[in-house]
């Protein structure tokens, strides 16, 4: 199942134009494995950790957007939407990591630590976002963080057609319910829509602003799963050595 997100010409170029890092994103053998329930469940843990960091930035972002658009609608929007980050998702988070093989896989990641290390990854996505939402033109922070609604939503529906009917014993069937169900749907849509109205009443430099932060957040999200998979840290050769 395929859902067109797009609110009109703009977002719809903008979709096309990072098609094949989408591609890419929706080939991800991670995903794959998350579909099929054979995902390692310390791989999952690790994905879940970073991603409460990533969520505790993304809100902060979405909290400077709120106060620096002109519309109260918009505003209204992005606070709500902040706050359900911080409440509903994380809550959804704890609740995962509590479960027994998740909670020992977590103790075992931390090694006594009280909070996760962000990775690399996780720490250069976050920073791009706060930074796009407090320095950059307003449309340009909203085309930062729409990547994480969008790609999202649509990988939500992406993992339902892969796994087909999730049965209830399915272990990772809380996470893909909660993105390719009808809440995160509508949230996608009025974010999308907000962008959409961006694009049209701006000028031609900053629909290209706003094209770039777009497409570097769609690359960010790709390399957020990837980089999980591979368990990655701050060790300077964990990838270079594998390559020589």
């Amino acid at each position: 199942m395929r859902v067109d997100y797009a609110a009109g010409e703009h977002t719809a170029t903008l979709w096309k134009q990072v098609a094949a890092t989408i591609t890419e994103i929706e080939q991800l053998p991670f995903l794959e494995q998350l579909a099929a329930g054979t995902l390692d469940t310390r791989t999952f843990t690790h994905y879940l950790l970073q991603d409460g960091l990533y969520l505790n930035g993304y809100s902060r972002s979405m909290a400077l957007l709120a106060g620096r658009t002109e519309s109260r609608d918009e505003a209204r929007f992005w606070a709500t939407s902040a706050a359900t980050v911080i409440t509903e998702e994380e809550q959804m988070q704890q609740a995962l990591l509590a479960e027994p093989a998740l909670a020992n896989a977590r103790a075992d990641i931390l090694a006594g630590r009280d909070e996760p290390e962000p990775s690399p990854t996780t720490l250069g996505y976050v920073s791009f976002l706060l930074a796009g939402a407090a320095t950059q033109a307003y449309g340009v922070g909203v085309a930062g963080v729409l990547p994480c609604f969008w790609v999202y939503a649509h990988v939500g529906k992406v993992l339902g057609t892969m796994a087909g009917e999730l049965p209830q014993q399915h272990p990772y069937k809380t996470w893909i319910d909660t993105y390719g169900g009808a809440d995160f749907d509508a949230a996608t849509r009025q974010a999308v829509g907000i962008l959409e109205n961006q694009l049209a009443q701006t000028t031609p430099v900053e629909q290209d602003r706003m094209s770039v932060a777009f497409a570097r957040s769609c690359v960010y999200e790709l390399h957020f799963w990837a980089s999980a998979h591979a368990g990655q840290d701050w060790n300077a050769g964990q990838f270079t050595m594998a390559s020589r």
